[in-house]
C-alpha cells in the first residue's frame, strides 16, 4: 500500500471513530464547524432542516469580507481564504453553505488533473434536490484570475451558479472570459493535500456541469459515488473561522 493510500485508510478509520461520539453539531458563524461526530452525523437534524429549506433567513447572512475555509478530507487538510470583495454573491453563497454543512460528507467527485479539483453535490440527494438547480445572479468576472489554486463556482448558463466548486489546478486564466468569477484561493495544503486527491476517475465519476453527465450522483448521492467510485476522498467536514490580515489576492488586479 502507497503512503497515499495509507494516509487516506487513516483519514477512514479517524472517521469511523468520530462517527461513535456524541455532541452538538451547531454551527456559529465565524466558530469552528460541527463537533466531531464524524462525517455522517455532521449535520444535526436542526442543520439538516436549515439545508432542506433555502428560504429560511439563515441563508440570507453576508460574509465577513475575509473568511477561512479549512477542508478536513481523507487526503490531508486544506484551507481556502475567501475574500469577498472578489465575488460577493458567490462568496455569500459559499459562506452560508460551508458553515451549515452543505460540504460535509460529499465526495470530491471530479479531478481531472492539468486543469480542476471540482466537489459540490452534497451526499444526501434530499438536499442536492433542493439546492443543484437554485442559481443566483453572476458576479463581475475579472477582478480575480483563475490562476492556480483560485477557488471559483461551476455554472452552465448565466444566472446558473448553485453549490459546485472548483480549485484551478493550474493556471485557467483562459476561463476569465467566460465568466467564472474566483471567490477565494487555497492558502495552505495545495501542494501537499489538493494536488494528492484521488485523480483515477477523471470525467467519469460526475463529470462537469455543462457535460451533463451528473445524473448518478446527483440522484444517488453518496450510495452512488461510493459503490461505483470508492477510490474518491471525500470530505469530513468544513470548519469555518476569521483570519488573521488577508494576504495579497492570488490573481487580483
Amino acid at each position: 500500500m502507497t503512503t497515499l493510500r495509507l494516509r487516506r485508510a487513516g483519514f477512514l478509520a479517524l472517521l469511523l471513530l468520530v462517527n461513535g461520539c456524541g455532541g452538538d453539531a451547531d454551527r456559529a458563524a465565524t466558530e469552528s464547524g460541527p463537533s466531531p461526530d464524524g462525517a455522517a452525523a455532521a449535520v444535526s437534524s436542526g442543520s439538516r432542516a436549515v439545508l432542506l429549506d433555502p428560504t429560511n433567513s439563515a441563508w440570507s447572512e453576508s460574509a465577513p469580507d475575509t473568511f477561512l475555509a479549512t477542508f478536513e478530507t481523507t487526503a490531508g487538510e486544506f484551507i481556502i481564504q475567501v475574500v469577498r470583495a472578489w465575488a460577493p454573491i458567490g462568496a455569500d453563497r459559499f459562506f452560508n453553505l460551508a458553515r451549515h454543512g452543505y460540504y460535509d460528507d460529499a465526495r470530491l467527485h471530479r479531478v481531472v488533473p492539468g486543469f480542476i479539483t471540482q466537489w459540490g453535490v452534497a451526499g444526501d440527494p434530499e438536499v442536492t434536490a433542493v439546492w443543484y438547480d437554485r442559481g443566483m445572479p453572476d458576479d463581475p468576472p475579472g477582478v480575480a484570475s483563475n490562476v492556480r489554486g483560485t477557488v471559483a463556482f461551476a455554472f452552465t448558463d448565466p444566472g446558473t451558479r448553485s453549490t459546485q466548486v472548483y480549485i484551478s489546478m493550474v493556471d485557467n486564466s483562459r476561463l476569465d472570459t467566460q465568466g467564472f468569477a474566483p471567490f477565494g484561493s487555497v492558502i495552505e495544503g495545495l501542494e501537499s493535500v489538493v494536488d494528492s486527491i484521488y485523480s483515477g476517475y477523471g470525467e467519469e465519476s460526475g463529470g462537469g456541469v455543462r457535460a451533463g453527465n451528473q445524473s448518478g450522483l446527483v440522484e444517488g448521492g453518496n450510495a452512488y459515488l461510493d459503490a461505483e467510485f470508492p477510490e474518491l476522498d471525500r470530505i469530513i467536514r468544513v470548519r469555518v473561522s476569521s483570519p488573521a490580515a488577508p494576504s495579497t489576492p492570488r490573481g487580483s488586479s
